[in-house]
């Protein structure tokens, strides 16, 4: 069964993924999966995590946190500490049982579970937190020989057992010999690690049983206590007074004084912080977890059974020393166990076995975090050493760094110095592993399925809250530093580290919030004054439209973006999805012109079909798209614009793969003028506003934008149907729409500078004034800053071949008006002549703009005049430049708040 749990979920990649360096990491994990797993629960998991969280505490600083905090509130220290723990551990024993372990414990799980940005860089936070975890348990080992064989402070040549100078470059050589040995013992490999820890568990077990023994066994006595000054030796005494009621009163109550170590004034949050460094080894266990037989099952049951353990032990022992020793022995001296055990010796060489072994799991701790790191590159070259292996598959480069890391923190000096930079590190890696699973938790992904089920998202938001407080508690610049320091990592990690096949937890809240929301979006709801364009702009070959797909982006106002395209194939006759491969390269595409746009691709038997399914597909609930964007159909020969757009030019990136080349201009095209029509006339009658976009491939926008010309770039806006002179008004459904999307493209951030220029055509005799007032007040109304420029029109109207059937430039009648919304106006009712001549009028109105906006009519009833339809179209935008003619069928302005 071992075996099993150790496979992947699935035997097959499901996603590309090519390259030298993909397959060197699959070789790695292959290898690393063939290595042998043979630690049991208890030897894997128990037996590191009971040694990782006694070692220095219990031995050296449990005395220390109740003869300052006082019983009640050392009690009440481990009660908020082993809740907070308590709460990872069920996160922790969540995550370990929903799918096979490897190596790196906590990184592997928090990688795995939120993504490699969040599990590179708390996995190098929790690699310093087990470096410093190391040195801390050294120092307090250093601490513990150098009190045993000290030579006093003040004498020069020690006595008896006194034998070793005490000096800070002594200590540090003390450390030094001591961590050596832990790297030996390490280099060997994880499996005499575990023999080793079993041992020093034994002679740990033992000297425990001893202690408690003799809080019964000793007759109450006088310990002195020297005091370490610079270069004397004050002597205290302390008192064990075994099990008195006046003892237990006196230490009830909180008693904080100076540490002598330090010099530093204790309080409640320094006291904890050291405190807090018993209860820092959860996991011990599941940083074996690549060496353990069946790590999603021994990580709960060893972890939760070590936990609950030492908290009953920590209690105890705390009200027994409160009951038994006076305030001046807790605090002053370290080393009282050993002073009132009834076999001292004893107590001596469990205080080393258990802090030398909290030191080598602290060490292999954090080989085993930088080896899973260096294996999934998420650091490149920097890491590459720490990649080897031996022929064992013991991880030794890793080992040797971590050592060397670890050496370089014993310069520190002193534990009680580096104990809240550990704390803190250690509740940080908490939280997100809390963070980790909560995640998941609220992704409802139907993946996470972990069989330990005594865990719910209150546990994981109560661990969250719980290590963030008591962070800001311990050492508010400790925890903005670590913080600050762990986004530059996630930051780096973001743009620098290559895509992994893990999967990314933010896909999965998105999804669920963006499903939530999408359904409270009600079209029942809509309102005019929170309308914003949903385009879906048609694409044949982005190599000819970057520059459309980049201007309709401006357009979109934060809408909804769509680019579709039309495959002209028949799924009957294929064997597979065609369009499935070219996913890939317009979502590249995307990216590249950094346009937020999404990808809706379709296959259909002709351009008009599949423009049909799109309109009617596209998008979910209240996000479809209202307005459909066209490029104009005329003679042009394609160009490729896609090869000199800024986004390819700045790099050394080849284009996009997947898109055919554009057509050459003698190829015949895939859509013909009748069905082009049809497809604007299709779009109207289901309610789409439309967009025909011609010459944008033209507009070179940042030149255009950026220049420092005087005037500045201007939009110039046509709304009046110009194919359309006898019912020439400025105030319907459709000219309003038409300044709408103007207005919207103003105030797009690239197009501030450019100032629209509203053009007004008057006849004479129609009181050119009064329509201008009006218009100015219409502007003013629906607050659209424009220039209103008044334009004679009439030796253009003068060519219409019929005359007019309503006043000369004033509104139709009534029931002229009601023709002119409900039923397409009658194209054939101007001449080419007159078309041209229009065309002429806007294209005199200088300076050229950037971009024009003119009114599009409707396509006629008669299917027949589609050409000569658009033939008109044709004429009346020649030589323009950039320009978009707009017919809108929604009301989408408001004068209201």
């Amino acid at each position: 069964m071992a075996s099993s749990e150790r496979s992947a979920l699935l035997t097959y990649r499901l996603c590309g993924g090519s390259g030298e360096d993909e397959r060197g990491r699959e070789r790695g994990r292959a290898a690393a999966a063939a290595t042998p797993r043979k630690l049991p629960t208890f030897l894997g998991v128990v037996v590191p995590t009971l040694l990782s969280m006694f070692s220095v505490v219990l031995f050296l600083r449990l005395g220390f946190v109740v003869g300052h905090a006082g019983l009640y509130q050392a009690l009440a220290m481990f009660a908020v500490a082993y809740f907070i723990i308590g709460m990872t551990v069920l996160s922790v024993c969540a995550i370990a049982t929903n799918g096979a372990l490897d190596a790196g414990g906590a990184y592997y799980m928090i990688s795995r579970a939120l993504g490699p940005e969040f599990g590179g860089s708390i996995g190098i936070m929790f690699f310093l937190a087990n470096v410093c975890g190391s040195a801390l348990y050294v120092l307090g080992l250093v601490e513990a020989v150098v009190d045993s064989f000290g030579i006093p402070p003040g004498q020069e040549v020690g006595s008896g057992i006194h034998v070793l100078p005490q000096s800070y470059w002594y200590e540090l050589l003390y450390g030094t010999i001591l961590l050596a040995l832990c790297l030996v013992v390490c280099l060997v490999g994880a499996s005499i690690y575990a023999k080793a820890t079993f041992l020093i568990f034994l002679i740990v077990a033992g000297v425990l049983g001893t202690i408690l023994v003799s809080f019964f066994a000793t007759r109450p006595l006088g310990v002195p206590i020297r005091m370490p000054h610079l270069n004397s030796s004050e002597t205290e005494n302390g008192s064990f007074t075994g099990f008195s009621l006046a003892t237990l009163r006196e230490n009830l109550g909180g008693g904080y004084g100076v540490d002598y170590t330090t010099g530093q004034m204790m309080s409640f949050s320094t006291v904890f912080a050291v405190m807090f460094n018993g209860c820092t080894g959860i996991m011990a266990g599941s940083n074996m977890s690549g060496d353990l037989k069946r790590p999603s099952y021994s990580i709960p049951r060893g972890t939760i059974s070590a936990v609950l353990f030492t908290y009953l032990v920590y209690n105890l022992l705390a009200f027994l020393m409160c009951a038994t020793c006076n305030r001046t022995l807790l605090q002053k001296d370290y080393g009282f166990l050993r002073d009132i055990s009834i076999f001292p010796p004893l107590v001596t060489v469990g205080i080393y076995a258990a802090t030398l072994s909290a030191a080598m799991s602290n060490l292999i701790g954090a080989s085993r975090i930088l080896y899973a790191l260096a294996r999934d590159d998420l650091f490149g070259r920097a890491l590459a050493l720490a990649k080897k292996t031996s022929a064992s598959g013991n991880p030794v480069m890793a080992v040797i760094l971590s050592w060397l890391v670890v050496q370089l923190v014993l310069f520190s000096g002193k534990l009680n110095t580096i104990a809240g930079v550990v704390t803190t590190f250690f509740l940080l890696v908490y939280a997100t592993v809390n963070l980790a699973c909560l995640a998941l938790e609220w992704a409802s992904a139907p993946n996470f399925r972990p069989t330990f089920r005594y865990f719910t998202w209150h546990t994981c938001l109560l661990g969250i809250a719980g290590c963030c407080v008591m962070m800001f508690l311990i050492s508010p610049v400790s925890a903005s530093a670590s913080l600050g320091f762990l986004l530059i990592l996630l930051l780096a990690l973001h743009y620098l580290s290559p895509s992994s096949t893990w999967g990314y937890i933010s896909q999965a809240l998105i999804f669920h919030q963006v499903r939530k929301y999408l359904l409270m979006l009600d079209v029942r709801k809509d309102h005019v004054k929170f309308w914003r364009p949903q385009m879906l702009l048609m694409v044949q070959n982005p190599r000819g439209s970057a520059r459309l797909i980049d201007f309709v982006n401006d357009l979109k106002k934060s809408g909804l973006y769509v680019l579709g395209h039309v495959e002209l194939q028949d799924l009957d006759t294929l064997p597979s999805d065609p369009l499935q491969p070219q996913q890939d390269s317009w979502l590249s595409l995307v990216d590249k012109l950094n346009v937020k746009a999404f990808i809706s691709l379709t296959l259909a038997p002709s351009v008009r079909h599949g423009v049909r399914q799109l309109l009617f597909t596209s998008g979910l609930g209240g996000m479809r798209p209202n307005t459909l964007v066209l490029g104009f159909y005329d003679d042009a020969a394609p160009q490729d614009s896609l090869a000199q757009h800024p986004a390819f030019t700045s790099t050394r990136e080849e284009l996009p793969l997947g898109f055919p080349p554009l057509r050459a201009a003698a190829t015949p095209k895939l859509l013909s003028p009748r069905e082009y029509v049809g497809i604007v006339a299709d779009a109207l009658k289901m309610l789409r506003n439309v967009l025909l976009v011609r010459d944008l491939e033209s507009l070179d926008k940042v030149w255009e934008l950026r220049r420092a010309a005087s005037p500045p770039p201007s939009i110039h806006v046509w709304p009046v149907n110009l194919l359309r002179p006898d019912s020439a008004r400025y105030a319907d459904t459709c000219s309003l729409f038409l300044l709408q999307m103007a207005c919207v493209l103003n105030m797009a951030r690239a197009w501030r500078r450019a100032r629209l220029r509203l053009f007004l055509c008057v006849e004479a005799g129609a009181m050119p004034h009064a329509q201008e007032d009006k218009l100015r007040q219409l502007l003013k109304d629906l607050r659209i800053q424009a220039q209103i420029q008044l334009v004679p029109w009439d030796g253009v109207v003068r060519l219409h071949w019929q005359a007019p059937r309503g006043p000369p430039g004033g509104p139709a009648p009534a029931e002229e008006e009601e023709e002119a919304v409900n039923f397409p106006p009658n194209t054939t009712q101007v001449s080419d002549e007159y078309v041209c001549a229009a065309n002429k009028m806007v294209l005199e109105q200088g300076p050229a703009p950037a971009v024009r906006f003119l009114y599009l009519p409707r396509p006629p009833a008669d299917t027949g005049l589609y050409p000569l339809y658009l033939r008109q179209l044709e004429l009346l935008t020649r030589d323009l430049g950039p320009t978009v003619l707009v017919h809108g069928v929604s009301a989408v302005t408001s004068t209201q708040l």
